[in-house]
This record gives C-alpha cells, sequence and structure tokens, in this order.
C-alpha cells in the first residue's frame, strides 16, 4: 500500500491529547503556553476574597491568578502529529471537570512544586485510578530547595516506572523534554 506524503494543510494525521495536571500555582498554565504554537487559550481569572477560605494558597501567596475551565495549546510536528495540550484547572472547587477533560488522553503531566508536594497527590491519585499513563515533572521554582529524584519519588509515593523529571516550564525546552518522556511512558505502558 503506498502513502501520500504529508501534506500540512490536510491537518494532522494522529493527534494525541495530554493533560497537564497538578495542584494550584505549579505551572499549569506556564507549560502550555511555553511550548505552545498557538496562542494558547487561557481561562484564568483574578482570585477574590470570595475565595478565601476556600483555595490553599500558603507558598503561593503573589498569585493572583486562577484557571477556572482549562488551558489549551497546540505542537503540530513535520510528519503529521499533534499534541493538543490541556491544562486542568488545581484548586479542588474545579475537579469536577477533570473526567471530562480526561477523556480520550493518551496520558498526563502531574506538575509538582517541592515546596508544597502534597498539592500533586490528588493528580496523582486521580491518575493512578483511572489507569492514565502519567509522568511526574517537578518544576523547579527559583528560591525552591533541590531534593535528590529518589527523595522525591518516596515523598511522592510513585511506583517505581513512572517517570519523575526535573523541569523549568517556563523553558521550551525543558518543558518539550517532559512531553517527550510522557509520549515515550506512555507508547511503553500501552496507554488506556
Amino acid at each position: 500500500m503506498t502513502y501520500a506524503p504529508y501534506d500540512p494543510a490536510d491537518g494532522p494525521r494522529v493527534a494525541l491529547k495530554i493533560l497537564i495536571a497538578g495542584g494550584f500555582g505549579v505551572g499549569k498554565t506556564t507549560m502550555v503556553g511555553s511550548v505552545s504554537e498557538i496562542r494558547p487559550l487561557r481561562t484564568e481569572e483574578v482570585l477574590t476574597d470570595a475565595g478565601i477560605g476556600v483555595d490553599d494558597i500558603n507558598g503561593v501567596e503573589a498569585k493572583n491568578t486562577t484557571t477556572v475551565a482549562m488551558d489549551f495549546g497546540r505542537i503540530t510536528f513535520p510528519d503529521g502529529i499533534a499534541l493538543y495540550l490541556f491544562g486542568t484547572p488545581g484548586q479542588q472547587r474545579f475537579w469536577f471537570m477533570w473526567d471530562e477533560l480526561c477523556y480520550g488522553a493518551v496520558g498526563a503531566v502531574v506538575l509538582a512544586d517541592t515546596r508544597r508536594l502534597t498539592a500533586s497527590f490528588a493528580a496523582i491519585d486521580y491518575f493512578e485510578r483511572r489507569k492514565t499513563p502519567f509522568v511526574v515533572a517537578v518544576n523547579c521554582f527559583d528560591g525552591g530547595r533541590r531534593y535528590g529524584m529518589d527523595d522525591i519519588r518516596s515523598a511522592l509515593d510513585v511506583d517505581p516506572d513512572v517517570p519523575v523529571i526535573l523541569c523549568d516550564v517556563r523553558q521550551r525546552e525543558s518543558a518539550k523534554k517532559v512531553l517527550i518522556s510522557l509520549v515515550e511512558h506512555a507508547i511503553k505502558v500501552g496507554g488506556p
């Protein structure tokens, strides 16, 4: 069988949906924005007094916006593969959206912040329960304490086969390496 050469005008031949998840303020919006080739769709709103006592901003007191639905970005490759990136909202009051966002995803990136590792537990538990392949990407914030990979893996209690990666999601190349690691991991474990 002969295939016609790929023509970008035809649209992607293969589309992969990837979730970017994690706790409030770990860098999900930043990651989607740093790698997307299109202007990302963002649903950020200013934090208001209504969130006092509801949203835990310990460790991210300077943050003044939050994602209330999702972030969306896209990366296409010359061979016709497109990655569609969906950043989930991080606060518990928006978790009801995760099931819809996760539908059809080949995998997820769970972003973690060593200053607030417990904020990642819910996302890790969610993807483990759904048997969705995921990687943990530890976002290296300025001024954040650095830990060894074994210490981070132990603190998060993730299985040995789950990749744990250090990254800086502000840097396009670093964020791309995380996505490559996720796709390779999803292929290896056979995705949902």
